[in-house]
This record gives C-alpha cells, structure tokens and sequence, in this order.
C-alpha cells in the first residue's frame, strides 16, 4: 500500500536542467533504441524533468516513465513536470541500462541510460551507437562494448 507521501505529486525545487541526450533521426522497424541518455546523478527529481522537457519536444506529451527501482537513490510516483504530471513505474524488472518513456498517443521511446560517472568519451560514443540507424544492440551490450 503507496503512502499518502508516495502518491504525492513531487515538485522539482528548480527549472529541468539540459540533459545530455542523443536521439535517433527517425525510428526504423529494426531500431532496438531510440537514443541514449546520460544523466549527471541517480537523482530522479533532479534529471527526470529535464529528459521529459526534451523528449517531449520530440515526441509529444510523455505520459509514464518506466525506470529500474535499484539504479535511482529515490523513486517518486509522479513528478511535476512543465505544467504536467508524469508518473514513473519503477520495476526491478526494467534494465537498469534502460530508461522507457511512453508519450500522450502511446508512444514508446527506448532509451540507453548512460551510468553518471562514465567518462565524456565513452558517455558520447555510447550515446551516438544507441542512437544510431544501424544498431541492433541492446542496452547492456552497448555498456559492456564501451
């Protein structure tokens, strides 16, 4: 049972900061992700807001976020994010390689999630394979190759 706190709809203390995204050009059939991410901290109330902001400019309203419950120092159920509400799913069964936003309409975005304390190069050669046309890699596999 989600305690009156965890229903709570949290409020980000400041504006969404800029995230270091890498997204695909267009999706294809065979894409296994659409992009990578490389979040500053596992801090969800500091970095969630900023991916919804840019996703979002992308892809249309995003509705829910599915993230792995033990890769974030905290997990909020709903997160107030530029006029709206998003709810996050957090699942010991989501990759924690891998983040999952689905948009107003259904969409599903797939993103790398790139761990804070990766150094420049790799976060950015990381990001732009996940991102690329031609991969057929998962997560995990993109992380492990770097």
């Amino acid at each position: 049972m989600l305690t009156t706190a965890q229903r709570a709809t949290v409020v980000p203390p400041g504006p969404p900061s800029s995230p270091r995204l890498e997204l695909a050009e267009a999706r294809t059939d065979q894409s296994v992700l659409d992009g990578g991410w490389w979040p500053r901290s596992t801090d969800p109330v500091a970095e969630l807001p900023g991916l919804v902001v840019a996703l979002a400019a992308r892809y249309g309203p995003i509705h829910r976020l599915m993230l792995n419950a033990d890769a974030w120092d905290t997990q909020v159920r709903r997160l107030a994010v530029d006029g709206g509400v998003v709810r996050t799913g957090w699942f010991s069964t989501v990759d924690p390689a891998v983040v999952v936003a689905t948009t107003d309409r259904g969409t599903q975005i797939d993103l790398l999630v790139v761990p804070p304390a990766t150094g420049e190069a790799s976060a950015r050669a990381m990001m732009a394979a996940a991102a690329a046309a031609t991969n057929r890699r998962r997560a995990p596999a993109i992380l492990h190759a770097a």
